[in-house]
């Protein structure tokens, strides 16, 4: 039997509670720090696998797919903290940044999870100060979520300089603008050459560009983002799996229904509450 608590604010944290263990594909559209309370999680990114054990914490870097292994102890569930940082909130924290403080030799992370050092007092504080809130059922208040968030902030930073360049990829801001773009228009029928051009750059240009902010290409980034909408309007029920097929952006249903198996191992129609 499973059991899922969240307090979602904004999007920007979350609390899962596990009876059972579990195993999914997690497809990380943002960047997000996972801390463990108890039990174990096992994460494999590109074929290397990392086991998380209570007081581990590991950053996630956004636009990355993992499978993750959530595991029960012998008398306690799996349970974890999630934070998740939206571009929103990164662009308010770059602001109150000191320029002077960024070291210029900066190197962007190609890794997509970096597990940090065990039983850091810092860490730990962190995410076990908000446990009391989940315990007692009570949503912490807003400007308390974002203290803890600008907490979370300052670890990921502590920990790796080299981290200011993924997170804040934004600065220059042609590379916001694509994903922005792209988020908002993933459903409508563009070429690449179209979407090159709405954002103000040749076809060349917009993929050497894309590539700069994603691992993928931009038809795989497309096809991964329409698969999650359908997962996402799928579970939500309400609507036949061929109305949500062409609702996301796909023309051809077989085609979906293939797509959608590869990456969830389920076929949509199976996935329907």
């Amino acid at each position: 039997m499973e059991k899922l608590e969240v307090f979602n604010c904004s999007n920007v944290f979350i609390a899962n509670f596990f009876t059972d263990d579990r195993g999914c594909a997690h497809c990380n559209r943002e960047h997000t720090l996972i801390y463990l309370l108890s039990g174990e999680l096992e994460i494999t990114d590109g074929g290397h696998k990392s086991i998380l054990h209570p007081g581990d914490c590991a950053f996630m870097r956004r636009d990355n797919r993992m499978w993750l292994q959530k595991r029960a102890s012998e008398d306690r569930p799996y349970r974890s903290v999630v934070m998740k940082f939206s571009r929103n909130f990164l662009k308010e924290f770059y602001q109150t940044v000191n320029q002077r403080d960024i070291p210029s030799d900066l190197k962007r992370e190609k890794v997509s999870l970096m597990k940090f050092p065990s039983n850091r007092i810092d860490i730990r504080t962190l995410f076990e100060s908000l446990v009391p809130y989940f315990d007692a059922g009570i949503q912490p208040d807003q400007d308390i979520l974002k203290l803890k968030m600008i907490e979370g902030m300052h670890i990921i930073l502590k920990t790796d300089v080299n981290l200011y360049a993924s997170l804040f990829d934004f600065v220059e801001p042609w590379k916001i603008d694509i994903v922005d773009f792209m988020e908002q228009n993933y459903m409508n029928e563009l070429s690449m050459e179209e979407i090159a051009y709405y954002t103000g750059r040749s076809l060349a240009t917009f993929k050497r560009d894309f590539k700069k902010v994603s691992d993928l290409t931009p038809q795989k980034w497309l096809i991964r983002r329409r698969l999650e909408a359908a997962r996402d309007l799928i579970l939500t029920g309400g609507k036949k799996v061929s109305e949500i097929c062409f609702d996301v952006g796909f023309k051809n249903l077989s085609h979906f229904s293939k797509l959608y198996k590869e990456m969830y191992g389920i076929a949509p129609t199976r996935s329907v509450i």
